[in-house]
């Protein structure tokens, strides 16, 4: 059963950064992909898309930290610091194995294994912030529907690399499937790794310590 809600959640995210993405018939991967006009004004802004990234890394760890690895949340923080490290690892290969050129480079999404510096495939950020956002929807989805509100958080950093020219639209939901998976391998074990590698002192919380 739980299996089932986790690859409901898989679906119902991915379905969501492909409607985001307003995609047409284009080339490349799946046949979706296609160069969007670049904007990076107002919201597309890249400073918040930067601080999207950084932000919720930040506040990952720091929650962890806070909170201790021995409540729900502060288990939940852990496991979305699990989330993050390893998608971030995985993204991080998969773009030197790929090597696509970004859509800003040049309107060829069928350039593959090209230059060291093509890091296209996946799109680490939707990636980064899909894995930290799935371990607190996995864990409070049914009791608490507001939390897929954090769904919105890799929705807009995806079209923001859209219109940035970083992305193309299959890197993006390649990002969101990556994040998902990361998440809920994250999500269904019993305890988070990083928990346990380091200092007791460490994962206790500071909460818990302050008190």
């Amino acid at each position: 059963m739980k299996y089932k809600q986790y690859y409901k959640s898989l679906l119902c995210l991915t379905l969501l950064i492909n409607i985001c993405s307003v995609t047409f018939a284009g080339q490349g991967l799946l046949g979706i992909d296609r160069e969007i006009t670049f904007d990076q004004s107002g919201i597309w802004a890249r400073k918040y898309q930067l601080s999207l990234e950084y932000g919720s890394a930040a506040v990952v760890i720091a929650g962890a930290l806070w909170e201790g690895n021995e409540s729900r949340l502060g288990q939940t923080f852990w496991k979305s610091a699990d989330s993050m490290l390893v998608a971030d690892i995985s993204a991080t290969v998969l773009k030197e194995v790929f090597r696509r050129q970004r859509p800003i480079d040049g309107n060829n999404p069928n350039s593959w294994f090209g230059s060291s510096n093509n890091a296209s495939f996946p799109s680490g950020e939707v990636t980064h912030i899909t894995a930290i956002v799935t371990p607190f929807i996995s864990e409070y989805h049914q009791e608490s529907p507001a939390v897929w509100a954090l769904a919105l958080l890799p929705i807009y950093d995806g079209e923001a690399r859209l219109k940035s020219q970083a992305h193309w639209q299959s890197d993006v939901l390649a990002g969101m499937a990556l994040g998902v998976a990361s998440g809920l391998w994250a999500h269904n074990e019993d305890h988070a790794f990083t928990a346990g590698i380091l200092p007791h002192g460490m994962t206790i919380g500071f909460r818990k310590s302050f008190n």
